[in-house]
């Protein structure tokens, strides 16, 4: 693909097919899409392609690209065209060549550069038109064709009011230079696309049944398998360490700078590094699931949803080439007959035209923010779905705050146990085998507790179950029921105490636990952060109202919600977001449904692969004052759309009344043409390297 139209032609053409969830993308030159209920072969979609103008590259066939390059043909071109546009300016001071002043030479000379660009953009124009969204190669396909066949007409009437064969060759040949800038910049755009996928671990050292530690490529290894890891070593995959501590430097995947000590029943994500330690893991994502994976498919995909100020520019260009040839038209026949312009002249106004429009820098203006954008995101850890996700998180006004896990710690610790019966290590027991079935932050933190209480007792229950901003509900084997969560749980609620939790044996307690909790050190920073942005700060949660009180208090959050189960944080979450964008910050786990509902859903869970689905943002560090680069990147790469989109108006609005007024040589639209492209790509690759507060 040469231009972000071709895209738009090979997504028409597919979904014409009847395919669905069509995804062509210019930058990285992919196509995807479902089959869904069209009956076409994968051999009848790659000819279609071919049809359309365009080769459909293998896996196998990636290292063997064609020879004849664009870099080939800019350099052949450039040759050729050089001495033309030399004997051009020459003739302008007075000097005459008198070899170049054969007119078949001229032709000669100009053959190759011509041929190229016949070829390398009349086959694009051709697709282009054929997809029904047609080009910019379709302006600069007829303005060179134009000028090479008047001057081809003025070598076999030998009159030289008629030639132009250096305009042709020149026109080209800019062009060609500016498609080769434009092929490096957005090579830029996709930096953070190659540097994730190098951090891809290729082998991984498995420990086998018997002890043995094989060696296997990354494709090879599965869920479940274990794996040993040593110090210095890229961990292959994400996973769950088993055996050993380790000090993890996850910098490239999190932002987070500082290596992360972890320890038996820790994650781990793939592609971090063991700085200090050796532990053995067992795998729990492979493949696509993986974290480093799904980041890498996320900025792939970034531009897939358009921002609502993109589909503007859409439109116009899809009517934009058919208008610029009715200007280019009207300035042939209005110059010629309406304001006697020798028609020579009245042509290369109407080539200026054709040359100057560029249609590619409205369809470049948001893809190549976007996805410098989300990169940018991406290197500092922060999962973002999309250029409408950025467009939208920009506007957000009202930001909602889960508490435990979120804006304190969840690192909770047992202030107290009392036992309302005499087998304490039974009760000590129970609590903890049914922890191991909760995806509540506080299951891990009593887990840890509780497992240097048990004094070796076991016991055996038969059936465990969750109920989301409940609790934890089970059975033994002889019919016992066990209940374990919130003073909800208790006959009568009233008698229960705040912010406690109780087990209960058949509706008899066995046993109250007081847990402390503390906030975390960025919470302050950020809501003061939100509030100086003009962000509307609101605590929501299943905690009592008593302890949601103590937190908002001490955060300066004046509008907070206690004692809320799933379904009312649902209902809240819908009002909210009837009336003002609004985003959910929770931990991605028992927040998932809320994260869904919210205009956008930001988690700050680390790595839960329900995050990443639930959520349209994922800082993967769960630090909330990334919070605030998240919200300065997607504020700046949505200023950085609306400059492109602007430039490539104004652009065209200004140039292409000046050419059609004959107030520019096609020479030097064909020249500023060229670099429309490369300043709107460049003031994107500038979002890269731009301080955001």
């Amino acid at each position: 693909m040469t231009c972000s139209n071709c895209a738009a032609s090979l997504n028409r053409f597919l979904e014409r097919k009847g395919l669905e969830d069509v995804y062509v993308n210019f930058q990285t030159k992919e196509v995807r899409y479902q089959q869904g209920e069209s009956d076409i072969s994968e051999e009848e979609v790659k000819k279609g392609i071919h049809k359309l103008g365009f080769s459909v590259v293998e896996d196998s066939e990636e290292s063997k690209r064609d020879w004849w390059t664009l870099e080939r043909k800019l350099l052949i071109s450039s040759i050729f065209t050089l001495p033309l546009l030399l004997h051009h300016l020459l003739m302008m001071a007075g000097v005459h060549v008198p070899l170049m002043d054969n007119y078949w030479i001229q032709f000669a000379i100009c053959l190759p550069p011509f041929l190229i660009g016949f070829t390398y953009f009349g086959s694009s124009a051709l697709s282009s038109l054929k997809g029904g969204v047609p080009n910019m190669d379709v302006l600069i396909f007829i303005g060179s064709t134009a000028a090479f066949g008047y001057s081809l007409v003025g070598t076999l009437l030998w009159e030289a009011n008629y030639i132009f064969y250096e305009t042709s060759a020149t026109i080209i040949t800019l062009v060609l230079v500016g498609n080769w800038l434009e092929k490096r910049a957005v090579e830029q755009t996709t930096t953070a696309i190659g540097e994730l996928t190098k951090l891809q671990v290729e082998t991984a050292n498995r420990v086998m049944p018997s002890g043995a530690i094989v060696t296997l490529k990354r494709d090879e290894v599965k869920i479940g398998d274990v794996l040993q890891v040593n110090e210095g070593d890229k961990i292959p995959l994400d996973g769950r360490i088993t055996e050993g501590e380790a000090a993890v430097d996850e910098s490239m995947l999190t932002g987070e700078s500082m290596p992360v000590e972890k320890s038996e029943g820790d994650p781990v994500i793939g592609a971090s590094v063991l700085v200090g330690g050796n532990i053995r893991m067992k795998v729990t994502a492979a493949g696509r699931d993986t974290v480093l994976s799904q980041m890498i498919e996320l900025v792939k995909t970034a531009q897939q949803d358009k921002p609502d100020i993109q589909r503007l520019a859409d439109r116009i260009s899809a009517i934009f080439v058919p208008v610029v040839l009715g200007i280019a038209l009207l300035t042939v026949l209005i110059g010629h007959f309406g304001f006697g312009l020798a028609f020579q002249q009245a042509l290369m106004n109407a080539i200026a035209v054709l040359v100057i429009s560029c249609p590619c820098a409205m369809g470049l203006a948001t893809p190549t923010a976007v996805m410098v954008g989300v990169g940018r995101l991406a290197k500092n850890g922060i999962l973002v779905k999309g250029g409408q996700t950025l467009e939208v998180f920009s506007r957000i006004k009202k930001v909602v705050f889960d508490k435990t896990g979120t804006l304190t710690s969840g690192d909770f610790t047992i202030k107290n146990i009392t036992y309302h019966h005499a087998d304490e290590k039974r009760a000590n027991a129970l609590i903890y085998k049914m922890e191991q079935r909760s995806s509540h932050p506080i299951a891990k933190s009593l887990l840890r507790e509780m497992e240097q209480r048990l004094n070796g007792v076991a016991v055996e229950l038969a059936d465990v179950e969750e109920q989301k901003g409940r609790g934890l509900y089970a059975k033994d084997q002889i019919g016992n029921q066990f209940k374990l969560g919130s003073q909800r749980m208790l006959p009568d609620p009233a008698q229960g105490q705040s912010g406690a939790l109780y087990l209960l044996e058949n509706d008899e307690l066995l046993a109250t636990i007081e847990l402390s909790d503390h906030i975390k050190e960025d919470a302050a920073a950020t809501i003061d952060y939100l509030k100086q942005q003009g962000r509307t700060p609101v605590l929501l949660s299943g905690d009592q109202n008593e302890k949601v009180h103590q937190v908002a208090e001490k955060l300066g959050i004046p509008e907070y919600y206690g004692e809320q189960l799933p379904e009312q944080k649902l209902e809240l979450i819908e009002q909210f977001s009837n009336t003002t964008p609004t985003a959910m910050v929770g931990d991605g786990i028992n927040d998932a449904p809320a994260l869904a509902k919210a205009t956008i859903g930001v988690s700050l869970s680390n790595a839960s692969q329900v995050a990443i689905q639930s959520a349209q943002i994922v800082l993967l560090n769960g630090k909330l004052q990334y919070l605030q680069r998240a919200f300065g990147i997607s504020e700046h790469t949505v200023l950085t759309i609306k400059q492109n989109l602007f430039w490539a108006f104004a652009y065209n609005i200004v140039a292409i009344p000046i050419a059609a007024m004959g107030f520019l040589n096609p020479m030097w639209g064909a020249l500023f043409m060229a670099f429309s492209d490369v300043i709107v790509i460049g003031n994107s690759i500038r979002l890269k390297y731009k301080r955001i507060g």
